[in-house]
């Protein structure tokens, strides 16, 4: 008894053939919504750390 190669969507968890990356459209635009999201998140978190380095290194060279 073997089941066939498959995988599984990242939205929903439906199984999806191993050349597909989401089972639906309506997946597919989640999907991109959550991978934008997440982009927007990184890039605010770099801008914060390079802001509070900045921030430390005045502050240490000059008092």
């Amino acid at each position: 008894m073997s089941v066939e190669a498959h995988k599984h969507c990242p939205v929903c968890g439906s199984p999806i053939p191993l050349d597909e990356k989401t089972c639906s459209p309506d997946c597919e635009k989640v999907l991109f919504q959550r991978q934008k999201q997440m982009r927007k998140s990184r890039i605010t978190l770099m801008i914060v750390m390079v802001i509070f380095l900045i921030v430390l290194a005045w502050f240490i060279f000059f008092k």
